[in-house]
């Protein structure tokens, strides 16, 4: 689900990652994969495998990938005690 195939004739394989907005995210190398490989980064990235080309697709995967990509927070000043606080953004990815 939410996963579309393009043949480019004389282009290398990736997956790219799109936002709801199609703007691209990542693009992943698949030269190097086995098809096996590609399964299971696709599952690991959070696409939902439909159990048959007309199978409903549960509403928590409407909009996979389900897991957000890790997005690099802007370093911190230290405490005063040499630690670095964690901040938690509420909004880590706005677009997925």
């Amino acid at each position: 689900h939410n996963l579309e195939m393009k043949h480019l004739p004389g282009a290398d394989p990736e997956l790219v990652l799109l936002s709801l907005r199609y703007e691209e995210l990542e693009r992943i190398p698949l030269s190097d994969m086995t098809r096996e490989e590609i399964n299971q980064l696709v599952q690991e990235l959070g696409f939902y495998r439909k159990e048959t080309p007309d199978a409903p697709v549960p509403e928590e995967f409407q909009f996979a990938p389900a897991k957000s990509l890790p997005i690099p927070l802007p370093p911190q000043a230290p405490t005063a005690d040499g630690k670095t606080p964690f901040k938690h953004d509420k909004e880590e990815h706005p677009d997925l």
